[in-house]
């Protein structure tokens, strides 16, 4: 999306676009227009359209006390549902009282608007994806760093909202390694994919066992972002996300849910939007991501449960349900970032249990840490854009839940109670005893319902969130 700067209205035809605080006044006033409260008083969610000398004009409510969630759903709901008047030319007023943030929640609201479902249907492009398309931004101040900003952070959300909601014969592990190269080369970060033969040759051996059931080759993907010119003294972070394109649970094959579970890589989606919004950023830090990609499928080769494995570590494991799979790529997934690169930071991001969904519903992911500091900044970044997290415990009294009488530790406790939990005591197992690790189990917020669609889709999460945690590092 093209914008450009306007200090007024005159000789402007089409459109304008009005955020309007709720107010108590009798009546709102803009442009000579007025709008008496009774009709519109700037309510939040409401709007109203009124014409004058040829324009439209769009009045939107954005209530009392705004937010940036808000705010940014606000105007996507806009830019989604008001596309019959969005055709023409476009100005979006800014009001004195908006803040710079703010302004970025409207635009990325605004461009999500764009994204439609039918990826397979002949659908009339949103307006604003036209390429000579140029909003028109009326404002006092100059907000051109801002907006640029919030496009780009919408473009990487629609790209992840694209790589969750495509079918998994589409999304293979294959066609995420090509996106990843392929947007590496486009945004400026480095990537490096282990095939089957390399992963053996690696001793990836639990990532293999979960894609040997599948006929589509598992994928380790591998990339590394550091700014041009860069000094020695960046902080580093390392990002891991499970890129399971589609989970049949394997022979503990799934009962219910299986419709949905091309969301399963949602966690390695979100790692794949964050390298490309944090290259095009062009960030001051230094990021190593993996994403684990394998189809988690049922053949005369799938892995059986009681088999026991050997992990990337050396540790071995039992296996007790081949459909706590996701916990096993990120075990090698975590195992490679700390041995072969050692960031400071690490956050893995997964789809991972349903305990998670069972605990907090849609409402927020289930965050585990052993770093205080660190629980505070992730929690802290993921309200300032709407991505919440909370807490889970990581106590020691969770810790039988994966001993096995035959390998060093097991993939699944066995219990219905606590699966959030002991998944994450897996993982930690698993991260050498590093001090400033994060598990963001994503399962009940990477992909649902809302108004912008029918049926269940992607919601990006993660994205912004691992980004704004990174810029605050």
């Amino acid at each position: 999306m093209k914008t450009k700067h306007i200090s007024s209205l005159s000789g402007f035809l089409g459109t304008v676009i009005v955020p309007v605080y709720e107010t108590n006044s009798q009546s709102i006033t803009f442009e000579g227009i007025t709008v008496t409260a009774k009709i519109f008083s700037g309510k939040k969610d409401s709007f109203y359209i009124s014409e004058q000398n040829e324009n439209l004009f769009l009045f939107v409510g954005i209530g009392k006390q705004i937010d940036y969630k808000s705010l940014k759903t606000i105007f996507r709901r806009v830019s989604n549902n008001q596309k019959e008047i969005l055709d023409k030319n476009i100005a979006l007023f800014i009001p004195n009282e908006i803040e710079g943030n703010n302004v970025e929640a409207i635009i990325s609201g605004m461009v999500l608007g764009t994204y439609d479902l039918g990826h397979f249907k002949n659908i009339i492009t949103h307006p604003f994806l036209n390429p000579n398309f140029e909003l028109q931004i009326l404002s006092k101040q100059e907000y051109s760093s801002v907006i640029n900003k919030a496009i780009k952070i919408a473009s990487a959300q629609l790209e992840t909202l694209v790589l969750v909601d495509l079918p998994p014969n589409k999304v293979t592990p294959k066609y995420l390694a090509e996106w990843a190269q392929n947007k590496g080369a486009k945004f400026g970060f480095d990537v490096k994919v282990l095939g089957r033969e390399e992963s053996e040759k690696e001793g990836l051996g639990a990532f293999l066992a979960v894609g040997k059931g599948s006929e589509n080759e598992p994928q380790f993907v591998i990339m590394s972002y550091e700014p041009k010119g860069s000094s020695s003294d960046l902080k580093h972070i390392g990002l891991v996300g499970k890129g399971i394109t589609f989970d049949t649970g394997g022979l503990n094959i799934k009962t219910a849910g299986m419709l949905h579970m091309k969301c399963d890589m949602a966690g390695g989606a979100a790692v794949f939007g964050t390298m490309q919004l944090i290259a095009d950023l062009e960030l001051p830090i230094k990021v190593t991501a993996i994403v684990p990609c394998a189809e988690n499928s049922v053949d005369a080769k799938s892995f059986l449960p009681s088999d026991v494995i050997t992990s990337y570590s050396g540790k071995t494991i039992e296996i007790i349900d081949t459909d706590a799979e996701g916990r096993l790529v990120l075990a090698d997934g975590l195992s490679y970032l700390i041995q072969n690169y050692n960031p400071e930071y690490i956050v893995d991001v997964a789809t991972l249990t349903g305990s998670a969904v069972g605990t907090f519903g849609y409402e927020c992911a289930a965050l585990f840490t052993n770093n205080t500091e660190v629980s505070k900044k992730i929690q802290a970044s993921g309200d300032a854009v709407g991505e919440r997290l909370w807490p889970l415990p990581l106590w020691d009294a969770y810790k039988p839940d994966i001993e096995s009488e035959i390998a060093d530790v097991k993939n699944y406790s066995g219990k219905p109670v606590a699966g959030a939990i002991s998944a994450a005591k897996f993982l930690e197992f698993f991260t050498n005893e590093h001090p400033a690790w994060v598990h963001l189990d994503i399962a009940g917020v990477a992909f649902g319902d809302d108004e912008f669609a029918k049926s269940k889709h992607a919601t990006a999460y993660g994205v912004h969130l691992l980004t704004k945690f990174i810029e605050n590092l």
